[in-house]
């Protein structure tokens, strides 16, 4: 594993800046999948349930720890606190579903180049997240803290609603924008953008074994997290979400609030973006001594 902590040749403040990046673009672009109407088929339902793509390309090109969280915080700031609702513990097994998800992803390239590699962790990053929602939304019924709401035109059966909704979102989302921008993204920006943002890419050069991406301790990590998350959801759902709150004046204000935040992750990611190209020219400048 200490070889496998060579790839990431971040500074602080630059683990710093990829977080903030990835809170903000992820979180801008959690704003738009609000604004994308669902199309019915039935009893399926097909609709955009995130731009995955943002958070996979900046695990796999950046640092998927910073990442990933950065991502998850952003839904969770810009998605749901500044429209005025938090849903306290629920909020807490988003988080770290989705977190651990986008981490691995992340942990599974170890270059960027190599689209089977890129294709696979971008898919295993959906299928893990989807399937940590859809076994929590299932124990949920079966613990009996959550009514079981039924689809007209399916079964009577959770296990059956709850597999076409990961079906959906997993085939839907999953590869329309999960797959396929981040096949297109990652080669051809892997050694491109890191300069520009003064950094430096990530060491294609270094081949990892299966054990030492898949370690025990990260799958131990994993599980870990991913009972703490069903945990937090159970606890939510049986009225001790501690910190819920929704604010309720949001109401009178209207649904045009949305683009207050819309706008506020969009300021921030620019400006990410800029400090990161305006302090990528000064590394330039000072190492060719202009």
């Amino acid at each position: 594993m200490a070889q496998l902590r060579q790839r990431y040749v971040l500074t602080q403040s630059q683990k710093m800046m990829v977080f903030i990046l990835s809170m903000s673009l992820y979180g801008l672009s959690n704003m738009i999948t609000e604004l994308i109407p669902s199309v019915r088929l039935g009893p399926i339902e097909l609709s955009v349930e995130y731009f995955a793509f943002i958070p996979l390309t900046l695990c796999i090109l950046f640092h998927p720890f910073y990442a990933a969280i950065g991502a998850a915080l952003g839904e969770v700031i810009f998605g749901e606190i500044m429209l005025g609702q938090f849903g306290g513990l629920g909020e807490l097994e988003k988080f770290i579903g989705f977190s651990l998800a986008m981490f691995i992803a992340g942990t599974l390239v170890n270059d960027p180049k190599n689209r089977r590699q890129v294709g696979i962790a971008a898919m295993t990053g959906v299928i893990i997240h989807q399937f940590i929602s859809c076994s929590v939304d299932i124990a949920k019924v079966w613990i009996g803290v959550e009514e079981f709401e039924a689809v007209p035109g399916l079964a009577q059966s959770v296990m059956v609603v709850e597999g076409v909704a990961f079906l959906n979102d997993v085939l839907f989302s999953g590869i329309l924008f999960a797959l396929l921008p981040t096949l297109y993204l990652v080669p051809r920006l892997y050694g491109k953008i890191e300069p520009l943002l003064g950094m430096k890419p990530r060491n294609n050069k270094m081949k990892y074994s299966l054990g030492e991406i898949i370690a025990p301790r990260l799958i131990v990590a994993s599980i870990i997290l991913a009972v703490l998350a069903a945990v937090a959801e159970f606890l939510a759902e049986s009225d001790m979400a501690l910190i819920e709150w929704d604010a309720d004046f949001l109401d009178s204000i209207g649904g045009w609030f949305i683009w207050v935040s819309i706008g506020t992750a969009a300021v921030v990611a620019c400006l990410t973006i800029w400090l990161l190209v305006r302090k990528g020219k000064r590394s330039r400048a000072a190492e060719t001594g202009i």
